[in-house]
């Protein structure tokens, strides 16, 4: 029987973050190189290589979509041909100019969602970095966020998403957690998400990835230690102690 995962709320992981944080520790190095090398993984298992790949990365305004741009700029580093999608004005700087200058190209705000379907459709993979463990209220997608997901979920329809082989369509990745999905109650308040074939989460396994409706959309996850682990313990048993 296996073993049941230990989850974490998102402010269980930040406040592990903070001290490695204020100490300069790169955490989001850490995480972005681990998500680019499961790409890269699920690439070379179904077409053999990365080199020439086309990669379709939605980027939202935190650093949620910082991760995805500096996996982004690992992978363009290595061939693929990445296109970034923004859904807000705003990026995370310094992952938006390392991709760029790794050979992105980057698909105006307000291009339109028939476009962006095409380039879906042309895509080897999709990288989800639209929202991370930061959002507060209610975690359904708004707007422009809300809009192009919309547009793509039927490109995304045909996917076998059974795991136990390659399918003919294009998989999803999501950064850290399915955009849309309630990071500590595993709710979905909107069916407008992006199923993911492959989640990557940072640091601990965030307790809604593992709670239905939302574990449905997760599929098979990878929990990625960037070496916050002490932290987090030391957190739980202070929360675990002060609740009973």
């Amino acid at each position: 029987m296996p073993t049941e995962r230990q989850t974490y709320t998102a402010a269980q992981v930040r406040e592990a973050e903070e001290p490695y944080l204020q100490r300069g520790v790169p955490l989001m190095r850490r995480a972005s190189a681990a998500l680019a090398a499961e790409v890269a993984g699920l690439l070379t298992a179904r077409v053999g290589e990365v080199a020439g790949r086309r990669l379709l990365v939605l980027v939202g305004p935190g650093n949620n979509g910082g991760d995805a741009l500096h996996a982004a700029a690992i992978l363009a580093g290595d061939g693929a041909t990445v296109q970034i999608v923004p859904v807000a004005p705003r990026m995370h700087r310094a992952g938006l100019e390392a991709a760029l200058a790794a050979g992105a190209t980057l698909a105006p705000l307000d291009e339109s969602v028939a476009v962006l379907a095409e380039l879906a459709e042309r895509s080897d993979v999709l990288l989800d970095g639209i929202l991370g463990t930061g959002t507060t209220g209610s975690p359904a997608l708004r707007g422009r966020a809300r809009d192009v997901v919309a547009a793509l979920l039927p490109v995304l329809a045909g996917r076998d998403r059974s795991g136990s082989a390659p399918s003919t369509g294009r998989p999803l990745v999501a950064v850290d957690l399915p955009s849309g999905i309630g990071v500590d109650d595993g709710s979905v308040p909107d069916t407008t998400v992006l199923p993911a074939d492959l989640t990557v989460t940072f640091g601990g396994c965030k307790a809604g990835l593992v709670r239905e409706p939302a574990a449905a959309l997760v599929g098979r996850l990878v929990v990625v230690d960037i070496g916050i682990q002490d932290e987090l313990d030391r957190i739980t048993r202070r929360d675990a102690a002060l609740d009973g």
